[in-house]
């Protein structure tokens, strides 16, 4: 059986534009992510959503995990796990169309890492 695949429109929007300011992403004292690359996702009305490029995430603090879920408007998502939290970041490898721009970048739960946008 197919999965359903749902088109971001006005009932359900979904923008992504870039965040225009460096994002540092810390665990424990450590930064494991700093670009100013990222991507702001803003879907419906969920809380925006920091994608930063999975290349200026630190590899070694990375583990593949076998924890797979599906968004009907952004296709399937891969996680990996931090020393620390399992499953605290996903991205998706191979997005829908409509949300192409975040292939290649991942995101991170908000509880498990400390992420700073730098209003400067």
């Amino acid at each position: 059986m197919s999965k359903p695949r749902l088109h971001p429109g006005p009932e359900h929007p979904i923008t992504i534009t870039p965040t225009g300011k460096r994002v540092t992403i810390t665990v424990g004292g450590t930064v494991i992510a700093d670009t100013p690359n990222a991507l702001t996702l803003q879907e419906s009305n969920y809380p925006p959503v920091q994608y930063v490029p999975l290349g200026d995430v630190d590899p070694a603090v990375l583990t593949p995990s076998d924890k797979q879920t599906y968004c009907p408007y952004k296709g399937d998502a891969s996680y990996w796990s931090l020393p620390d939290a399992a499953d605290a970041v996903w991205g998706y490898p191979d997005p829908y169309d409509a949300v192409s721009e975040i292939k290649g970048f991942v995101a991170f739960y908000p509880d498990q890492v400390e992420l700073v946008i730098d209003e400067r």
